[in-house]
């Protein structure tokens, strides 16, 4: 594989991240994956996992923070409004047109199980994506270990994560500074 190569231009830019909102209706992660790290290759593996990683903690949604970051990594503050915009623009235009119809057909059964099966696909397409995040992670065994750990917190007992990431952070970064992970 090709070392990981950034948009040139700020029009690459935007193409890049609207390529990914319009493909990505329900469940950008797979896409963003997708397109940053396959397609255009303007990340490695392990950099789209740490850019998640950070953008996770801030609020906000995911893909949108990992927009800003990514764009001001790039092009600075121009490159964090154009990719948000492109990431953005057609999205919310949908949105828009489906709401006004869905709100005429939300009664039929048929849409409510369009819309049930769009989630199942959508739940399937995320769960796809952590298998792929977690590849570089494989490889280390302390930090298969972590996230196991925060899964089951978090996943099976039900655990807040206002309570497991302070926990779960300074173990982390003990961790990384051992070189473990």
């Amino acid at each position: 594989m090709s070392a990981p190569a950034p948009p040139r231009t700020l029009g690459e830019l935007f193409l890049g991240f609207l390529s990914i909102g319009a493909r990505a209706f329900g469940g950008v992660l797979p896409w963003a994956h997708r397109v940053m790290v396959e397609e255009r290759r303007w990340l490695t593996p392990e950099d789209f996992a740490e850019v998640l990683a950070l953008c996770q903690f801030l609020p906000g949604p995911n893909i949108g923070n990992c927009a800003v970051v990514l764009g001001r990594r790039w092009f600075g503050l121009a490159g964090s409004v154009t990719a948000f915009l492109g990431l953005f623009a057609l999205p919310f235009v949908w949105v828009l047109m489906l709401a006004s119809l869905y709100s005429d057909w939300v009664s039929q059964p048929m849409v409510r199980a369009v819309v049930t099966g769009v989630g199942t696909a959508g739940a399937g397409l995320f769960i796809g994506t952590a298998f792929r995040l977690c590849r570089p992670a494989a490889r280390r065994p302390a930090a298969l270990v972590l996230v196991a750990g925060c899964f089951a917190a978090v996943g099976v007992a039900r655990v807040s994560m206002l309570f497991v990431l302070p926990v779960l952070v300074p173990l982390a970064l003990f961790a990384a500074r051992r070189g473990w992970v």
